[in-house]
């Protein structure tokens, strides 16, 4: 449940009321909310007459929920503009899987930038499956990503692979991306929830939609009102691609939530043979953005070379894409 206070109620009393109700206290875009279980059916006398307006919500997606704010939120990214809102506008972000060198990253930077792409995608700290697979530079890739943006003037997002380096991650990047096998670790969630940056949450591959969007409201009601989510795939019976994409997932989360929404079509396929023909279907829906891995030389990438694009494949698709975004009216940019 959702209590938007009233202007007469003052700061220490919505302060003493959170504490009376166990509720959150949250400034929302200049509206003081106090914000509880949906499980709470019952109103209390004293909170309602507080209250300018009431959301009593069926679960606990709440801040995410179109109920309490029906338009998809803008959020701003910096030098890349904005993503979702009304600007139909489909955002790309792109860039390698793992940040190896400086001069891989150098070619992905002007490979990118010449390509008009605003947004750069590479991970340092990688949560990979088994030690023995190449575990990312750690901070001497951050400071690379940083070198990235102020040579090129790019959007920087990066992956945090726990709370050990959660700092650093967001000291150096413009977009904070919380990975498919972090998206449970409340210390992570909180801390971006602290965060004046935006976060890109993705969707763990055995997480349900209701516990996906929760998890975004571990973000939201900490304070931090920039969360996009990223659909990357889902593990199922298949075995003949690496996961499966939920387009049904996304038409959900469309319809019910407020958040702008992202597809990783690379970590879906895990083959690039097939992220064009994904990538155009995703398009065709309408999304807020897509993240693309690209490398220089895929095969000799040292993490997820299988699904990475070439330069000239990425650059093939890119073109292929833009009369399906236009035909649903939107811009890819």
């Amino acid at each position: 449940m959702i209590i938007q206070l009233s202007d007469a109620v003052s700061t220490e009393e919505a302060q003493a009321l959170a504490r009376r109700f166990s509720a959150i206290l949250l400034n929302d875009s200049g509206e003081r909310l106090l914000i509880t279980s949906s499980k709470q059916s019952d109103l209390s006398p004293e909170l309602e007459a507080c209250a300018e307006e009431i959301f009593s919500m069926q679960s606990d997606i709440q801040l995410a929920s179109r109920q309490f704010r029906p338009e998809t939120r803008e959020i701003s990214l910096g030098a890349a503009g904005t993503i979702g809102g009304s600007s139909k506008r489909t955002l790309m972000m792109t860039g390698p899987c793992s940040v190896e060198s400086e001069e891989q990253l150098i070619a992905c930077a002007e490979f990118v930038k010449r390509m008009g792409i605003r947004v750069l995608r590479g991970g340092c700290f990688k949560p990979r499956t088994s030690p023995y697979s190449f575990q990312g530079l750690g901070e001497e890739g951050l400071k690379l990503l940083a070198q990235m943006r102020e040579t090129y003037g790019l959007t920087i997002v990066t992956e945090v692979r726990d709370a050990t380096h959660i700092d650093a991650v967001i000291a150096h990047s413009d977009i904070i991306q919380v990975g498919a096998k972090a998206m449970y670790d409340h210390g992570i969630l909180r801390r971006c929830g602290q965060a004046a940056k935006p976060v890109l949450l993705k969707r763990g591959f055995g997480t349900t939609l209701q516990e996906f969007v929760q998890a975004a409201e571990f973000i939201l009601s900490g304070g931090n009102p920039d969360v996009m989510l990223c659909e990357r795939g889902i593990r199922t019976f298949e075995t003949k691609t690496r996961f499966t994409l939920d387009l049904c997932g996304v038409a959900w989360l469309q319809e019910h939530t407020n958040l702008p929404i992202i597809l990783d079509t690379s970590h879906a396929m895990g083959y690039r043979y097939g992220v064009p023909a994904l990538t155009r279907a995703c398009t065709a829906m309408g999304v807020d953005g897509l993240l693309i891995e690209t490398h220089p030389n895929p095969d000799k990438a040292m993490s997820d070379a299988a699904q990475q694009l070439s330069f000239e494949q990425f650059e093939d698709m890119f073109a292929s894409l833009k009369p399906i975004a236009a035909a649903v009216g939107r811009t890819l940019v």
